[in-house]
Formats: C-alpha cells, structure tokens, sequence
C-alpha cells in the first residue's frame, strides 16, 4: 500500500508543481506518509511518519504541508534531515522550498560526522550548501541530564557552515571551559570534523626546558593544492627564538618531505643553530624504485637540545633498488656525520657506496636452492695518515652457495651446504702487508636435524629438536683490515650459520661442529615455552674471535634462549651467553606485559667491556616503558633508564594523558641525567590540549562521559 501511495504522490507532486516537472537540475522529491490528502487545487498535506527523499537529502518528520503556489514545504516536527553521509540536522519545526535546497529550521541542533553538535535557536539552509546558525552553541562533548554543561564550547552569534569547502565560519566567538569564559574571537574559522587538510592553526604546545626555559610553539598549516603543504611554527621562548618549517609533496610515482630549524638562543649566545631533515621515495621503471634521506645539523647538540632526533650518528643516503621474488638489487651511496666527542669526522668514513646484486637459483640438475650474490663496496675517509686513521678501500665480492635437505626413513633430515668466496681488495693509504688482490675462500658443511614430536592425552605438544653441523673453511686468511665485521653477535638466529661475522671482509675459518638442541611445549590453555641450547667445538683455536662476544677460545660459550609466552599476554624472553664456569659474558632479559589496562616493556641487558667494539667499560642497564589506564579517561606513563655502573639513573619520564569524546590533554615531564662533552643534564616539560571535533582527528578518540537515563 505504502509503495502504491508512493507512486501516486510522485504522479500528484508533478502534476501540481510544473516548476519541478520543468526542472533539470534534479530529480523531483519522493514523499512517503501514511496519510496524504489534497485541499484545493494547489496545497499537498501529509501526516504520519512523513518522508522526503530529494538528492542526497532525506527527512523525516509528523507533519508536511506543500504549497504548489508557492512552491513550499511547511514542516512541522520532531524533524530529522540527514544531508548525505555527514550532516544531520534535528528541528522542531522548518520552512524549505520544494528542492530542499532553501529554508528555515527553528528550535535546531546539527551534529558534523557524529563528532561536533551545534545547537541553535534557528538554521538557515542557503542554496544547498550553506548552513547558517544563530545564537548557536558548538562542542563535541557529550550532553545530558548527569553532564549538562559541557567540558568545552564555543558559543558564538552565527556560525556559517560551508559544505561544499568543509569550513566553520564563527563570529563573535567565546571560549568557554566547564561554563566559564576564557577567550574572546571576533572572527574564527575551524575545518569541519570531515576534512583532512585545511589551512589554519594547529594545536599549540606549550613547552619548558631546563636549556631553553618556558616556550610556547604555534605550528600554522598552509594547504598547497591536493598534493602539497608546508608547516610553519614559530617557537618563542624566554631563552630561545626558534622558526621551524616542515614541507610535504605528493607526486603520482612517490612523495618528498622535509624539515628543518633556525634558532637563536642562550645556549650558545652569538651562533645561529639549526637542522634540516629530509627523505623521498619514487617509484621507477621495471619496479626500481628510488629513496634518499638527508640529515643536517649545525652542531653536535643542537638535535638533543631541542629534542628533534636522539641520532649521534647522521647519515644522507641515496639508493635505487629492486626487490623481486629471486632478485635483490640495491645500490646506496651514504654519507655519514658523527655527533659523538668520542670520534673525528676526518678518520671516519664519511663517504660509503655499496652495491649488492642477489640471484636465487633452484637447479634441476642437482636439485636443492641455489643463489650468487654480488657485492661491491668502497669508503672514503678525510684524513691522509696511513692505517686505521686514513685508509681508503674498495671491495668487490663474490659468493656462490647451494643447499638442499632430504628426509631419511627414520625422520632424521640430513643437509649438504656449500659455498665459495672470491674478494678482490684495493686498499688506498693502508698498512704494509694489507692485501691489494683477491683471495678465495671456499666452505663447505653436512648436517642433520632429527625432529620429535609428542601430544598429550591432555593435549600439551612438546617439539625436540637436536641438530649437529659439521663445518669445514680453508684456514688461510690474507691480511685484510677489520672494517666491516667489528661488531658480532652470537644468538640463536647464527647458530648454525657458516659463519657468524657479520661483514664481508672477515669469513670463520678451520673446523668446527655446531651443536644445538631446542624444545617448545605448546599447552592447550594458550601458554607456551621454548628453550634453545646451542655450543660451537672446534678442532683448533685461530683467534678469531674476542672474549666478549662469546666465539672466543678453542670452544664457545654456551649459548641460551628461552621464551615463555603466558595466555594473559605476558612474555618472558631471555638470552644469555656464558662459560662452563656461569660467568656471562652477555645476558638480555626482557619482560612485555599488555591488557586492557596495562602495557609493560621492562629489560635488563649486561656485557663485557670491549674496546675493539668501543665500549671500554661493561654496560648493565635496566629499561623499562609502562603505560596504565587508570580509567576510561585517564592514562599514566612511565620511562625510565638506569645505569647499574655509574649507579644512577640515566634517563626518567613521567606522563599524564587524559582523553574523552571531546578533549586530549597531555602532560609530560622528562629528565636526561646523563652528561658527555658539552652535553649536560635537562629537564624537559610538555603540556599540550586538543579539542577533537575540528577536522579528522576523530581517531583514537576517548571514551565519553556516561549519561544514564
């Protein structure tokens, strides 16, 4: 019956509205009611659960009156209209012409992409696309009986919304904070919760620093276009005048994006300090594609004074590269800076290129996987003195290696490894007797693996796993400087690797046998524990390796990873390297912890000193990052670093979060105890407060207040 009534509706409003026949512009309205009837010659009335449908318009109200005179709708409430996807508009009563394009809505209350209300005495709809609000009250707190004053509104003589452009246009605004004024704009102009860029302040910061004193930053964004904008903040403050700038562009093959400083202040009076960040990504022909990153700075500093970046090691890079399923090609030039006291620029290698090319192979002949890699390498340092201080190398490497497993009656998985390679080095200002030529180094190594599983009649699974690698290198080495392979690791990740430098100028050598075992109990009730047990043995001690790392000696140390992961999202994971005697030579433990209220990274990591690594005292430090939620609203923050051997702390922080439906404060205190150099210990203080409800920062959004009824 509704249908039939529709049909004959549509068929009455054309006839008696010839303007809308005539239109072509837009299709007629729908109207949809229980009961519709006709007074005269020219006047439509509909009453009960009244429907509009125009466009993307829709309303729904008691009572509709269409005047085919004048060509106007009278609608008495509740009203409802829903304009498209993000605006809708609750009235008691309107007056529209028939495209809903025009009109009046009295006693009315708009809501933005359910984010921002706007209540007021009366709405002016103008051509479609302009909404225009007096005596009109906006937030996006939540408002009811329990909470009838909102956190925060913005009271004002008219608003004008603008649809089509996305903006809020305010005039004569007042800020009000639980009901009490705090700030007077004659004209204000906010994007709407739908709009992702908009020219215009953003949020301010206010900031305090033992270094710099009280500050306030004020970034203002420019929209350049679609693909483009640029940041501007100034940072004034009692000991600083800083100008920062941030610059974005989107291109149709990649994107660019820098940043950078320009400061004045009292920590070096009479000097302008500054840096400048910047990194782009392009996609090229055959799936190349091209990244560069630039890093810039004025002085050693200037980034932890400021708090920018925590780098001391600065590097500006360019690279093209292709990464397929069998291929990796990558070619990178990098400069590097170092910020550390402890290092001069001039014997460091400032400009480094590298080039790798992979190929992966699986040949039918012999079977297995196969693959060639390629490197070429080259640095340049500053200094002219001969040896470690001056030394200019270039490399060129070349790897051949194949593998393939097969599975024995028994289970038992048995493996063949083999690999050579050839080096060609040219050294520049080295030390007599370094090599300029090539060597060959080849390796080769058999395995076997035999894999136990058991399951429970309770339904535990335990998974056992030794496995035994005999390995085999030529022992000659020729006398190639250690530039690439000063920093090794052992863990469970190389344990059974042919060998465990990580560079490309330093290869294990001679016999040797690698030895693990590993276990894993998976319980149905979600908990699981994994422990890994592995030794290196070899027939003869060649020097190698240093104590510290734990490869040193005719046998390594003992090498133990375990893992517990408990169902409440709690994960225990230590590794620990040490001797036969229990004195560890390394040892990491970390503990992680995250539910609906907690979230917990703790560590404590202890080494051995080791110069050749420049780390001439032993580290021991405990780490931990918590955060709690103390309630719907609020949340606590925590970070702290101590330092066992200088027996004191050497970074703290405290935060404090508070965020709803309509508001975000944080709160945050930091302190960097530790000193170097010019380096000193600051206390650093943040305090920033965003209103949500003005373009879409609707992400991440607290939970609101409650409202009972």
């Amino acid at each position: 019956m509704r249908h039939l009534l529709r049909a004959l509706i549509m068929i009455t409003a054309l006839v008696t509205a010839p303007h809308l026949a005539s239109a072509q512009t837009a299709p007629p309205a729908t109207l949809v009611a229980d009961k519709v009837w006709i007074d005269g010659n020219d006047t439509l009335t509909a009453e009960g659960h009244v429907e509009i449908l125009h466009g993307t318009t829709r309303i729904k109200a008691g009572r509709i009156t269409y005047a085919g005179a004048s060509g106007s709708l009278k609608i008495d409430g509740p009203i409802t209209m829903i304009d498209g996807d993000e605006v809708i508009i609750i009235a008691t009563s309107a007056k529209m012409d028939s495209e809903l394009r025009n009109g009046i809505l009295r006693g009315a209350r708009m809501v933005l992409n359910q984010q921002l209300q706007l209540a007021a005495a009366e709405i002016h709809r103008v051509d479609g696309r302009y909404t225009q609000l007096y005596k009109t009250v906006a937030s996006s707190c939540q408002v009811c009986a329990e909470n009838p004053v909102p956190l925060w509104q913005i009271r004002a003589r008219r608003i004008i919304h603008d649809q089509q452009e996305r903006q809020l246009y305010f005039d004569d605004a007042v800020l009000r904070l639980m009901d009490v004024p705090i700030l007077y704009i004659p004209r204000l102009r906010l994007p709407d919760p739908t709009l992702e860029r908009a020219t215009g302040f953003l949020t301010p910061t206010l900031k305090s620093s033992s270094k710099l004193g009280w500050g306030v930053k004020t970034p203002y964004f420019i929209k350049l276009g679609d693909h483009a904008d640029v940041t501007v903040t100034p940072y004034l403050g009692t000991k600083t005048k800083t100008f920062e700038l941030g610059f974005r562009r989107a291109f149709r093959t990649g994107d660019i994006s820098f940043e950078g400083a320009y400061s004045n202040d009292e920590i070096i009076p009479g000097q302008t300090r500054g840096y400048f960040f910047g990194e782009g990504r392009f996609n090229l022909p055959r799936d190349f594609v091209l990244n560069f990153d630039v890093e810039l700075t004025s002085d050693r500093d200037y980034l932890l004074d400021y708090g920018y970046s925590s780098k001391d090691r600065l590097d500006s890079t360019i690279s093209i590269s292709r990464a397929r399923r069998d291929q990796l090609v990558d070619l990178e030039l990098v400069h590097y800076r170092s910020l550390r006291l402890t290092e001069n620029n001039n014997t460091l290698p400032t400009l480094v290129g590298d080039f790798t090319y992979h190929q992966r192979y699986e040949p039918s002949l012999i079977g297995g996987d196969a693959s060639l890699r390629f490197e070429g390498h080259s640095h340049y340092r500053d200094s002219i003195v001969p040896g470690n201080l001056g030394r200019d190398l270039t490399r060129a490497s070349l790897r051949l290696d194949w593998k393939r497993n097969w599975t024995l009656r028994n289970g038992m998985v048995a493996g063949v490894l083999g690999e050579l390679n050839a080096d060609y080095y040219s050294i520049r200002q080295g030390l007599p007797g370094e090599l300029n030529g090539y060597q060959l180094t080849p390796s080769a190594a058999v395995e076997l693996r035999w894999p136990f599983v058991k399951t429970t009649a309770s339904g535990v699974s335990h998974v056992l796993e030794p496995m035994l690698q005999l390995v085999w290198s030529d022992r000659t080495a020729a006398n190639v400087p250690d530039e690439d392979s000063r920093l090794v690791e052992f863990d469970e990740g190389n344990l059974f690797s042919l060998s465990r430098f990580p560079g490309a100028d330093r290869y294990e050598r001679g016999y040797r046998a690698n030895v693990g075992v590993t276990w894993t109990r998976y319980d149905p009730k979600g908990w699981s524990l994994g422990v890994t047990v592995g030794r290196i043995f070899r027939a003869s001690n060649l020097n190698q390796f240093k104590n510290s790392t734990g490869l040193g000696g005719n046998n390594s140390d003992w090498l133990t990873a375990v893992q517990l992961k408990l169902p409440n999202n709690l994960t225990l994971t230590n590794r620990a390297i040490f001797d036969s005697g229990f004195n560890f030579a390394k040892n990491e433990t970390r503990l992680t912890w995250k539910t609906a209220k907690v979230a917990l990274g703790s560590s404590y990591i202890w080494m051995e000193s080791e110069p050749y690594e420049n780390r001439p005292l032993d580290t021991s430090e405990w780490i931990m990052d918590a955060a709690y939620k103390i309630d719907q609203n609020w949340t606590g923050k925590f970070d702290w670093r101590y330092d066992f051997i200088a027996g004191d702390a050497a970074y703290a922080g405290v935060g404090l979060e508070y965020r709803n439906e309509c508001v975000k404060v944080d709160l945050s205190l930091s302190r960097r105890f530790t000193s170097s150099g010019s380096l000193t210990p600051s206390t650093d203080f943040g305090f920033t407060v965003s209103l949500t409800g003005f373009g879409s920062n609707s992400s991440g959004r607290g939970r609101a207040r409650s409202c009972h009824n």
